[in-house]
């Protein structure tokens, strides 16, 4: 039995000497790890819970970590909030659930990074939301896809992996005559380069474990926009819980700090890279934003101010061919993550486009012979001579 006259005992001070700190004055954001909070009193756990006072609550729907990051991303997309997920499909998932019930109808670029087109098509489906396909580059097709129960255009531009791009912010304007919403994907451009709200997008979405977190780490999704709907996507959360943690948010934080300077070098390597394939007789077609023959280069130069990491190409050949190249390379990592410190090469139609069925992998151009190469931060040269000596070693 612990003695009053000593003050607490030895289990009690080991819990809670030292618990409550000011953090207030650190130089860099600090790291939240907890997943509850501490009130006031009663009255104040009342009105936090019911949302009449500010404060953090729980952890599946606030923490002062992911605040940050979220507040942070609202800023860099000139949005008025965000919310953050655990995975940039989480984002898709909980912006579907928000905003969608049965009966609606979603019209989805075609060409999208495949496993959104695989939740929509094979999952959401289910539920009774049905999902049609528009070209991203053919304005007609998005007014013939509306009908009366669209409620929403959702693009990618550029997109994954053919880098064509949409215009924003003619789909706004069509969007926004038919009442419908806008939710625009700018994992591959960043708030570096394009700034979707700018251009007329209701919802801006990101997979932040690509370019904002630069080097793998952790994975994280994010959706930024107006209050309003912002608030409906993050009633998901507080109810399903697809949240992010509050470390990989910190990681994420760091990652931001560096953006605009990473964006930038990406995209010069990309552009020495995509030049000198288009030189290559054994590639057939290189897809970069960057490149003056790009056949939507007009909306790219008013809509985007740099082209990122990312180039993809075709091999003059088959699926044989591609894969020879890929297990010729030395340097160049095997992996199907972007937007890394280090080079990486995909196969899409065998990976991340590996669930579509053939003709849905030929209507959105991911041909057996396509290869993705998301540009790193080594000297270009030598990623080019590590290409260079594969394409001979597979000869």
């Amino acid at each position: 039995m612990a003695d009053h006259k000593r003050g607490p005992g030895l289990s009690t001070l080991a819990v809670r000497a030292g618990q409550y700190q000011d953090l207030s004055d650190q130089h860099s954001e600090g790291l939240a790890l907890t997943s509850s909070y501490v009130f006031a009193d009663a009255e104040d756990a009342a009105a936090k819970f019911a949302g009449t006072r500010p404060g953090n609550v729980y952890i599946r729907f606030t923490n002062p970590t992911t605040h940050a990051f979220e507040q942070r991303m609202a800023a860099l997309e000139g949005a008025d909030a965000a919310v953050s997920t655990g995975s940039g499909m989480a984002a898709y998932t909980a912006v579907a659930l928000a905003l969608l019930q049965a009966g609606d109808h979603v019209v989805l670029a075609g060409g999208v990074f495949g496993t959104t087109t695989h939740l929509f098509h094979t999952y959401l489906s289910r539920f009774g939301v049905r999902t049609s396909t528009a070209d991203v580059t053919d304005q007609q097709q998005w007014l013939d896809a509306i009908g009366p129960d669209t409620r929403m255009f959702i693009i990618e531009s550029p997109t994954n992996p053919l880098m064509q791009a949409a215009d924003i912010h003619a789909l706004a304007e069509i969007a926004a005559a038919h009442d419908i919403l806008l939710a625009v994907d700018n994992t591959l451009c960043t708030p570096v380069f394009q700034s979707p709200i700018e251009l007329g997008a209701d919802l801006v979405l990101h997979s932040a474990g690509k370019y904002i977190d630069g080097q793998g780490r952790c994975g994280g999704g994010v959706v930024v926009g107006g209050r309003e709907l912002i608030g409906k996507v993050a009633g998901v959360l507080r109810t399903m819980g697809p949240t992010l943690s509050p470390f990989n948010a910190w990681v994420f934080l760091k990652g931001l700090e560096t953006l605009p300077i990473r964006m930038r070098e990406h995209s010069r390597n990309a552009f020495a890279l995509a030049g000198w394939l288009s030189e290559q007789a054994w590639v057939e077609r290189v897809h970069f934003t960057g490149l003056p023959d790009h056949p939507q280069a007009d909306v790219i130069a008013k809509q985007q101010s740099g082209h990122g990491g990312l180039v993809s190409f075709t091999v003059k050949g088959g699926q044989a061919d591609a894969w020879r190249l890929v297990d010729g390379l030395r340097l160049i990592s095997n992996t199907t993550n972007i937007g890394d410190t280090k080079t990486m090469v995909t196969h899409p139609a065998t990976t991340t486009h590996g669930r579509l069925s053939d003709e849905a992998k030929a209507a959105s151009g991911i041909s057996p012979n396509l290869l993705r190469i998301s540009v790193g931060f080594e000297d270009v040269d030598d990623v080019i001579a590590d290409l260079d000596a594969a394409r001979h070693a597979g000869s």
